[in-house]
């Protein structure tokens, strides 16, 4: 049997979709493997992620030849997922998940804490952003685009002093780049971040078998009570919201936390639930986070990004 996979062409992803193939190969006999490259939105489109108004700009080109059945699945970053897909497709798969870390990335190897007053920081993310200039406000935050090696190259290129990125990234990439890891106390990371999902359509049985072998069921309950609430809050590039669900035993902990656009005003949410029920537990932080207001903060970002947008 042979199977077609859609994947962006970027160095990452094809670094995840080769480790996805590993991964399929030794756990099904007798089948192979073609990846077809695909142009995304966010491939062509330079502008800041925050700019452009748009969910799924990593992934719906591709989503939509899965739809299409241009090919037979589709690999992604999980963050990249929009948490509602089109009805003929379903997340079939989430592998092991890598560290959901965020890390800083300096010139001189220097950690967020040292690094020198009026520092450039480069960033894609308006959460990070938000969260360099609450642990730092002396540094000056810009943003950046590109794959992980370019912004990387930027740093030696003196265009910023450092970069704050995934940890997942570096990792699947084996880059040989010294950093320092952010706690995820104080740089929550996105929902689904360091995690891969596999996206199928929802009534071809045949391939979600197979791609199920593969799967970590507790990766696979901490990426759903992230994605649901995200999908409950309506978080995104337009508005940041950091999210992480981790499992311990038979107790799923899912901590949020939303801020205001200035940075000056944050909204934290913990709590813990049964592990096989993750979207009762995001509905629960998610109506607490609506309790403390989180809709208008919401509404604070749009507004702000709709200004960034017109200057």
């Amino acid at each position: 049997m042979k199977y077609k996979i859609g994947t962006r062409g970027s160095r990452l992803s094809l670094a995840q979709t080769n480790w996805v193939i590993s991964e399929l190969t030794k756990a099904n006999s007798g089948v192979e493997f073609e990846i077809k490259t695909i142009k995304t939105k966010g491939d062509i489109d330079t502008r800041p992620l925050f700019s452009i108004n748009q969910k799924g700009i990593f992934e719906k080109e591709i989503d939509g030849a899965v739809a299409e059945k241009e090919v037979d699945f589709a690999v992604h970053s999980l963050k990249d997922v929009p948490s509602k897909l089109a009805k003929n497709l379903v997340l079939a798969c989430v592998p092991k998940r890598e560290s959901a870390n965020d890390v800083f990335i300096s010139s001189n190897g220097t950690s967020i804490e040292k690094i020198d007053s009026g520092s450039v920081i480069g960033t894609s993310s308006l959460r990070r952003a938000v969260q360099i200039t609450r642990k730092r406000p002396d540094l000056v935050v810009k943003p950046i685009r590109g794959n992980i090696e370019t912004r990387i190259r930027k740093i030696d290129e003196e265009e910023y002093d450092a970069v704050v990125i995934a940890q997942a990234g570096i990792s699947r990439l084996g880059l040989d780049v010294s950093f320092s890891v952010l706690s995820t106390d104080e740089f929550f990371p996105s929902s689904g971040q360091g995690a891969i999902g596999i996206v199928a359509r929802i009534n071809d049985s045949e391939t979600i078998t197979m791609l199920k072998k593969i799967e970590d069921q507790n990766s696979r309950l901490e990426a759903e009570a992230e994605r649901a609430l995200s999908n409950f809050v309506e978080s995104g590039c337009m508005f940041p919201v950091g999210a992480y669900a981790k499992l311990n035993g038979k107790i799923l902990s899912l901590k949020v936390i939303a801020y205001s656009a200035d940075g000056k005003k944050s909204m934290v949410v913990k709590k813990t639930g049964d592990k096989n029920d993750p979207i009762t537990l995001a509905k629960i932080v998610g109506r607490e986070l609506i309790k403390q207001g989180v809709n208008d903060l919401a509404l604070n970002w749009r507004e702000k990004v709709k200004e960034w947008n017109k200057k």
